[in-house]
């Protein structure tokens, strides 16, 4: 008897199971499933939210685009960046959007590994267009890649950031000096446009000796790439004198992460002095002065 009202409960807990499942477990089930829901839908909010579409297009000007350039250096020297714009959301914009749309800085540095562009500025995907060569030198090649972050790219700003410890400038240094060794065929060819920073670097110092006429040589060498700039590019010129876009020199200490801001007040002076050269590049498009050079036989 015992054995059969046994079975009778059994079977009845069995039914409730089945019947009301909130009313044996059913709360955990729900409570469990809910969390999932939630985090699938919270960050599509959240990021339409602190990226309204309007913002992201708006481009600054050309000083605010300075002071956000200062302020993503300050969280990256203090520790606290924000590492803006490198989500799988962002990559799906870049791949459907126009940078010209989003860029706010064109930077030209140099190759070396210390100086991460985006993470000193505390940038990401579409912010920053971006050309290095060892030495920051504006030559042919870098030189039309900055009318394109200028003129195509829209950016507000062009940095012209060179770095302490530059192992491209100590390289010229040491050949002017006449202590330097051999490099391969196509170093000196891309290094040539340092040697004059080097040698005003020399002529301002002449009391400091050896290496340690090197930091003065990479700041002469910032201002040598903003003069050679606007010698060979008539549109970088007329971009900066309508005020659509500043050129500003800046230095980044690899040691410390900090990057020195040279004053504004000198790249106006170099373009006024560029201005008054008769032997500055008139045409600012293509066809002009090459068109020539191509009807004379000439080589470029």
């Amino acid at each position: 008897m015992n054995r059969f009202i046994k079975l009778i409960i059994a079977a009845s807990c069995i039914f409730s199971l089945i019947v009301f499942p909130v009313a044996c477990g059913g709360d955990d089930a729900a409570e469990q499933k809910a969390p999932v829901k939630k985090a699938e839908a919270t960050p599509a909010v959240k990021h339409e939210a602190a990226t309204p579409v309007a913002q992201e297009n708006a481009k600054p000007s050309p000083d605010k685009a300075i002071e956000m350039l200062k302020a993503g250096n300050a969280r990256f020297v203090d520790g606290i960046p924000t590492h803006p714009h490198i989500n799988r959301a962002r990559l799906i914009q870049a791949g459907k959007e126009n940078q010209g749309d989003h860029a706010y800085a064109t930077v030209i540095t140099c190759s070396d590994s210390r100086v991460p562009v985006e993470l000193v500025f505390d940038a990401g995907v579409m912010d920053i267009f971006v050309i290095r060569v060892a030495g920051n030198v504006c030559d042919t090649d870098e030189v039309g890649s900055i009318e394109y972050g200028l003129a195509h790219v829209n950016t507000p700003v062009l940095v012209v950031l060179g770095h302490t410890q530059c192992g491209a400038v100590t390289a010229v240094t040491h050949a002017v000096l006449g202590t330097g060794h051999a490099l391969e065929r196509n170093i000196p060819p891309l290094v040539d446009n340092i040697q004059p920073a080097v040698k005003l670097a020399m002529s301002k110092h002449a009391d400091v000796k050896g290496d340690a006429i090197v930091p003065y040589a990479i700041e002469e060498n910032v201002w040598r790439g903003i003069e050679d700039l606007f010698m060979a590019s008539p549109a970088s010129r007329e971009i900066v004198k309508s005020g659509k876009a500043k050129v500003v020199g800046a230095i980044y200490d690899v040691g410390t992460g900090i990057i020195n801001w040279l004053p504004e007040s000198k790249t106006t002076d170099i373009l006024n002095t560029v201005e008054a050269n008769p032997d500055r590049a008139m045409n600012a498009m293509a066809g002009g002065e090459h068109a020539a050079e191509a009807s004379a036989g000439g080589h470029h």
